[in-house]
């Protein structure tokens, strides 16, 4: 009988020209920080943070060549040829002929739903997203998440837990009428829901109940390369095709899309708004210029732009992806095989940890994602952010909190960052976590702001 061939280790596509020191410190020293924090870790200083795994927004590295094209930034107001470059590779990629750079994604989300948006309006959604969700609030519109019911369960194994549930679609978007609808939004891949996938069926789909209702569809396409990763190797058709073909016919399909570029662009800072439309177009570039600069830089520098242009060309090479996808699978499936609650399957940006399982005895009303935030912190020097009842949990008329769906805590992966022996270190912190975990008592809110609390709340522990 022949044995199943064993995958190869996995090494990074990439040799390492310059280093960044990381400090090491003390458990003791870790636990201070957090209570000087409040428990929060987006208010540690990244120089107190051992592996950082907050985000993998804006915290990629660069490649040899990207930092090459920033030396030929060309800075000019108006019509700069670094726009003309920015400009032609987002058109090749989205197929959409108006093209506006701003700062970063909130700010195209901003510009955007402040146009759609309003008191009578509503968005749907597979998952908004964090800034997404308070942008369209923002304005006074109502914003809806429809996952299918199964995609809510996190140990269920489905190729494409990310897609929207079409027949909820069709329902909301009768009961409201198209004249109410802001936009459907769909975010590929859905972070919030895990970091799944969403199919191009899926999104086709719902192309056709949008053109169906008359109502427009955007695409938040931030991690678009890594979701066409999923598309060639889960759906049948697109097994011959290249990420970069996958990526441009499903952009294809929206009347907007926007893009952090922090995330697939391989940028520190950066955003896209691409839209079909004309006279929406027009109304955008107002807004972009009132805020955030001229039409051809729009709070971009020209060697942003150049950055921007090469980076979305080299998150297509097959090598990076397969390394990008295979690298977070590693990690998730290492803590699942030491029985950690992870979202299943690993999606393609972050692992998910499903922290009231783990947590069983701390009641969501102590946020037991917060605590497990925490406790990663004070064991290994870990950073990282909880997706549930604090980032997405609301109240109630009395002021009972009406928590979220899940109880997630995020482990993103920063882009060509952290070597092999970095992840092999945070699956060994969670040996501890396993260990201390009964012993655990949760948190409660000292502080919030009205908006994005999970930024700058502060908690003391129960």
């Amino acid at each position: 009988m022949t044995q199943p061939k064993k995958e190869r280790t996995l090494a990074e596509p990439f040799r390492i020209k310059m280093v960044e020191p990381l400090k090491v410190t003390t458990e003791a020293y870790r636990e201070e920080i957090l209570k000087k924090t409040g428990y929060n870790p987006f208010l540690i200083r990244s120089d107190d943070v051992f592996i950082d795994l907050l985000t993998d927004s804006g915290t990629s590295a660069m490649s040899d060549h990207q930092w090459a094209g920033m030396m030929i930034g060309d800075e000019s107001y108006a019509g700069a040829h670094s726009w003309e470059h920015f400009e032609a590779v987002v058109k090749e990629l989205s197929g959409m002929p108006y093209i506006l750079p701003t700062h970063q994604g909130r700010a195209a989300e901003r510009i955007l739903y402040g146009i759609l948006g309003g008191k009578d309006k509503v968005f749907i959604s597979n998952t908004h997203f964090d800034t997404t969700r308070a942008n369209i609030e923002f304005t006074g519109a109502q914003a809806f998440d429809i996952l299918p019911p199964e995609a809510y369960d996190p140990e269920l194994d489905l190729p494409f837990k990310g897609d929207i549930d079409t027949a909820q679609l069709h329902k909301l978007l009768k009961e409201y009428g198209a004249s109410r609808i802001g936009a459907v939004i769909m975010t590929v891949t859905n972070n919030s829901a895990g970091g799944q996938p969403v199919s191009m069926g899926n999104m086709k789909e719902v192309r056709s109940i949008c053109d169906e209702h008359g109502v427009l569809l955007v695409i938040d396409g931030c991690r678009v390369a890594e979701n066409s990763y999923f598309i060639k190797h889960r759906e049948k058709g697109y097994e011959n095709k290249t990420y970069k073909e996958i990526a441009q016919e499903l952009l294809r399909l929206g009347d907007a899309f926007m893009m952090s570029a922090k995330k697939d662009a391989l940028v520190n800072m950066g955003g896209i708004l691409a839209v079909k439309n004309e006279d929406l177009a027009r109304q955008c570039t107002n807004l972009l210029i009132i805020s955030e600069g001229f039409a051809t830089y729009g709070g971009l520098t020209g060697r942003d732009m150049e950055a921007i242009a090469i980076g979305l060309q080299e998150v297509f090479d097959a090598d990076y992806l397969h390394y990008r996808i295979r690298s977070t699978a590693y990690l998730g499936e290492h803590l699942r095989n030491k029985g950690i609650p992870v979202v299943w399957p690993i999606g393609g940006h972050a692992v998910y940890i499903d922290s009231k399982k783990l947590y069983p005895h701390i009641p969501v009303e102590q946020y037991p994602g917060q605590m497990l935030v925490c406790d990663l912190y004070q064991k290994g020097g870990i950073r990282c952010v909880e997706v549930g009842s604090v980032m997405f949990g609301k109240y109630d008329e009395q002021g009972k909190l009406i928590p979220a769906k899940n109880e997630l805590v995020r482990l993103a992966i920063p882009r060509r960052v952290y070597t092999q022996s970095h992840i092999d270190f945070v699956i060994d912190v969670f040996d501890d976590i396993l260990e201390m975990r009964e012993q655990k008592t949760g948190l409660k809110i000292t502080y919030e702001p009205p908006f994005l609390r999970h930024f700058t709340a502060k908690f003391e522990k129960i």
